[in-house]
Order: C-alpha cells, then structure tokens, then sequence
C-alpha cells in the first residue's frame, strides 16, 4: 500500500536512516526526548564525551518529521534575540561539530542577504515587489545546509558512538523521582508496547511539543509555518530575479519572507503562520499532576485543506507576483512545520522547574538550523557538568 500522505505535506529532501532495532531497556544514564538536531547533537555527544555512560534517544515519530525535517535549512549566526551572553561563535561552532561527527551537510557560507523596504544597498540584485520595493539592505554572515543530510548524519554519529535511537516511541509521561521514570508507548509492527524506562537524567528536546508538557512556564507560542519549493529555474531567471549569488535571504520588516537555492536551482520561499488548534485537556502528566490547561496541538492541521491551505496559496500567490520571471513558475512541493516563539525570543536552556535531573532545550524561532546542534552539544557537556548552562532567562 502507498505510504499515506503527511499531514504537513513533504518537503523536498529525505533522511536516509533508520535506526538499527532494539529493545527498549529497563534503565538508562541518560534519556533524549525528541529525535531531532537537538537531541541527535546531544546524544551523539554524550556518548563522546562519556562513553562509558549508556544513551537513549525516544522520538515519537519518524527522524524527521518534527521541525529539524522541515525547515529550510538556512544556518544563521546567534539567536534571533541576537547575541546573548556566553553564546559564542555558532557558525563557526556548528562547523566545527559537523566535521569532528563527519556529517555531510552540504553545509555552504556565502552570507545571508538581509532585505528589506527602506534604506536600501547600493546596486542592489534583487528588486521584488513585495507591499513595496524589496531589496537588500545588507548581508550577513550564514548560508545552507541540507536538513535531510544533517539529520541522518547526526542520527549515524551517535547511533556509532554507541547510542540507542528508538523511532515511534511516544514518552506518555515522566515522573520525576529518583531515578526519573518515563513512560514510553512504542509501536512496533502494528502493537502497541508499554514500559517504564528508567533514567539517571533526562533531556527533553521535542521544540513546539515539549515545552508546555514540561513545567515549563514562560511565554511560548507554537505555529506552523510554510514553505513552498518551485522547479529548476534557469540561469537567466535566477539573474533576473538576483539570486545569482546564490546566498539565501529573509526581511528584517514585516511582511516576512524567507527563501535560499537548493542545488537543483530550485527556490524555496517561506513566509506565513497558523496558531494551533487548542483542544482537549493533556493527558501527558508530569510528576505527581498532570498539565491542566489546554494545550496546542499543531497536528491538527492540514496542508491541504483549512487555514493552512490558505495560507500557502497566499505565499504561492505572493512569490508569483515578486517578479515577472516567477510568474508561471512550476511549483514542486508545499509543505508546513512547526515553529516555537518563545518570550523575548530567546531559546528556552534551562533546567526543569521542579527536577535539577532534567533539561530543556527548545525554542529557536526561526534560528534552529545551526544553534540547535551547537546547544546540544553544550547541553551534554552541561549534563556532564563539564559546562554551566547560559543565564539568558
């Protein structure tokens, strides 16, 4: 039978792994939630780091279904709070953790053309019209990566290094005694089987499904965001619509736009948010209670239909009308992913609030691509306690 359709629609790149099979264990040093750059970071450095001590990732999902395999894949340097305290060099960081996992990313830095509708750089390539005349008003340092190529990259580095990743194993809950029990719900050819796994420490790394299900109580709003890739362009069109150099690009004024080049010559262009469906009460208890507000549920949208479809049309009917060489451009893929915006924009790196024994870490808006691999990394060392975490919140 025909693999069904995801609900989020696909987007134009796969992850060539699959995690070898193996049985869940009773009891771990540590527990990753969420197989994601994050989580596949992290693990793959704890076990570096510590290789004697035993890792285990739990994604509730395929690798690759979360926002690590819907992204855009363009890495930008900092946050997009900027640059906090500590941070340090991420491109050069994020580089540095690729080589030393030998990832193959196709990781390129030719700089981020920053665009905009006022004060404008001289001699400008680009020129859309965009709720005004779009074009560049500066670049910055950053560039691509294939988000497929990374994610499997990663996942292979750590399941070398000695780490164990169970795809479709959904942590229903997490009490958090001593040890942390966490209730897993795998499926496994077609049954559903339930244990209690038993961790020294727990990262929880699930980005726009986490941090609500965590105690953790800061200002965070999940949505889905869109994208859409069109055909091959030629090298005339991609001069004409000034993306010969073919540096990436985003708006620094509203309305937003985001877009890069995939090797195919093909254009992604991004842009546009959905808030989530707020449904039933959760039934993911944490610790002794459960969380009793509503929660966001993003997988309840549909590319294809509601106000998710809608709001793809928009963008497509937008970058039709950026520039005469876009106009009947064929469009090849259309898909959505979730975003988490987080107080102040800051990514949430913290501990639990009521467990010293598990770690957050979500939170990107928008600036995932590099600076969730450079923090899984500090998020090992930091679970190691070979690193403090960042005093950003």
């Amino acid at each position: 039978m025909p693999r069904k359709a995801h609900p989020w629609g696909k987007p134009p790149w796969t992850v060539d792994f699959r995690p070898a099979a193996r049985t869940l264990p009773d009891h771990v040093d540590f527990a990753v939630v969420g197989g994601g750059f994050s989580g596949l970071s992290a693990a793959g450095w704890l076990r570096r780091l510590a290789p004697g001590l035993s890792v285990l990732v739990l994604e509730s999902a395929s690798l690759g279904e979360g926002a690590s395999g819907r992204t855009g894949g363009m890495a930008l340097s900092e946050t997009a709070a900027g640059k906090l305290p500590g941070l340090g060099d991420v491109l050069a960081g994020y580089k540095k953790i690729l080589r030393a996992l030998r990832v193959d990313s196709r990781l390129k830095l030719p700089g981020v053309w920053e665009l905009g509708r006022s004060s404008p750089s001289k001699n400008s390539p680009i020129s859309w019209s965009d709720e005004g005349d779009l074009k560049v008003v500066r670049r910055v340092p950053g560039g691509t990566v294939d988000p497929g190529k990374v994610l499997a990259g990663l996942a292979h580095a750590a399941e070398k290094a000695g780490a164990q990743i169970v795809e479709h194993a959904e942590v229903r809950a997490l009490n958090l005694s001593n040890p942390l029990r966490l209730q897993v719900r795998r499926k496994l050819r077609g049954r559903m089987e339930q244990k209690v796994i038993r961790a020294k420490q727990v990262l929880l790394a699930t980005n726009a499904f986490s941090l609500k299900l965590s105690g953790q109580r800061a200002a965070t709003v999940p949505k889905l965001t869109f994208a859409l890739a069109t055909a091959p362009l030629s090298a005339a069109q991609l001069k004409a619509i000034g993306l010969g150099s073919r540096r990436p690009f985003y708006t620094i004024d509203l309305p937003y736009l985001w877009g890069r080049l995939l090797d195919s010559n093909g254009v992604i262009f991004g842009a546009g948010l959905v808030p989530p469906y707020v449904g039933k009460p959760s039934r993911f208890p944490l610790g002794a209670g459960s969380v009793k507000k509503r929660v966001h549920d993003l997988r309840r949208f549909n590319v294809r239909r509601g106000e998710a479809a809608t709001r793809l049309r928009w963008l497509e009917d937008r970058v039709r009308h950026l520039h005469p060489a876009l106009g009947s451009v064929r469009i090849t893929h259309r898909w959505g992913g979730p975003i988490l915006l987080t107080e102040k924009m800051r990514p949430v790196f913290r501990l639990h609030p009521r467990s010293k024994r598990v770690l957050l870490l979500a939170g990107y808006n928008g600036h995932g691509v590099a600076l969730s691999v450079y923090l899984g990394k500090w998020a090992a060392e930091a679970l190691l306690a070979r690193r403090p975490l960042p005093r950003w919140h």
